[in-house]
């Protein structure tokens, strides 16, 4: 005799359809839980109505809703863009991919441009990728390393880079830097760009 498992037979509830009351708990109980922007806040809550349905009459007025929450302090853009951006160029990511991650969180591109790195960031995110990645001069490669198999791992880092959010001008600096105290000189003219 086969045994099924008691789980299968299980049928699943379906949630409970959402009302003002409901619509309003689950905003709150996600700003609580998450940092968050209000366009993510927006979408979470539109997901969530297309799961369970809205049972209460009129339309739900998820826009209203954000707004109060924005203007309660309970959500905050610029906050939450300075924040994201921060961790991102911490962790050694560029400019492009900073912009991309705001823009995916529903900044607005006028706050998006305000948070986007100044030329220094941009240089040292490019060198905290590159000490973490131990690429071009923060690696070491074989001294007896042929030709060929140099130019492809240089291709592979060029590319990891610029994945990475980077410009291919800064990358091509790293990479082709042969020291680190180049480098250094390299982070220091970036004070004569901003």
């Amino acid at each position: 005799m086969v045994e099924t498992n008691a789980t299968s037979r299980r049928t699943r509830r379906k949630p409970k359809p959402l009302d003002r009351t409901r619509l309003r708990d689950f905003a709150l109980s996600y700003v609580a839980r998450f940092a968050t922007s209000a366009g993510k806040l927006e979408a979470y809550l539109r997901r969530k109505l297309r799961e369970r349905g809205w049972e209460d009459e009129g339309e739900p007025e998820i826009d209203d809703l954000v707004a109060d929450f924005v203007d309660k302090g309970y959500v905050d853009d610029r906050g939450f863009g300075k924040m994201k951006a921060g961790g991102l160029l911490a962790r050694g990511y560029g400019a492009r991919r900073v912009d991309e991650t705001l823009r995916a969180a529903g900044l607005e591109e006028g706050l998006r441009s305000e948070l986007a790195p100044g030329e220094r960031e941009a240089r040292m995110a490019a060198l905290a990728l590159a000490k973490r990645r131990r690429l071009g001069p923060f690696g070491s490669a074989p001294e007896d390393e042929p030709v060929e198999s140099r130019h492809k791992r240089r291709e592979k880092q060029l590319a990891a880079m610029v994945r990475a959010g980077h410009t291919f001008a800064h990358a091509q600096t790293i990479l082709s830097a042969p020291d680190e105290a180049a480098l250094d000189e390299w982070l220091e003219e970036a004070d004569l760009w901003d």
